[in-house]
């Protein structure tokens, strides 16, 4: 069955059945791997990616769901790590094995575009289920500090 949706500003349509997982579909059929497969069951955060601008667990989300929608992965950020976030992630050094980091950086992402001043509780709220098994929460939020700062500052 055919399958419309917005893929990072671009129409698409895939061939797939509809309670096909979106990360699936984003990875293999339409070639975006930075999002990434974690635990398969929507706890983890890996696979974060927008639908419609929310937060959602894409190992979770059958593509049915975002037919006629808008859906943007990491890509959608920057190509050459000029994002806002992405800038705050490196000044920070906040990966160490990376795997988590493209859901981190589109879960907090989200938080900065509905909240430029966000507090400890609002980036505890934002990032809640999103795991980092190296643990480097602490640079994490400064990092959502930072890019915050320089967002207000753009604006």
């Amino acid at each position: 069955m055919a399958t419309s949706f917005k893929l990072n500003g671009a129409t698409v349509t895939v061939q797939a059945e509809t309670d096909t997982p979106l990360l699936w579909v984003v990875r293999d059929e339409l070639g975006f791997t930075g999002t990434k497969f974690g635990c398969g069951l929507g706890l983890c955060g890996a696979c974060t990616m927008h639908v419609d601008g929310e937060p959602i667990r894409s190992c979770q989300t059958p593509l049915s769901t975002v037919a006629g929608k808008s859906v943007a992965t990491i890509e959608s950020l920057s190509k050459d790590n000029s994002h806002p976030l992405q800038k705050a992630w490196i000044e920070h050094d906040v990966p160490q094995c990376g795997y988590c980091q493209s859901g981190q950086l589109m879960s907090a992402a989200a938080l900065l575009t509905s909240n430029r001043n966000p507090s400890d509780a609002d980036i505890d709220s934002a990032m809640a289920g999103n795991i980092c098994r190296c643990g480097t929460y602490d640079r994490i939020r400064a990092s959502i500090k930072t890019a915050a700062a320089n967002l207000r500052k753009q604006s």
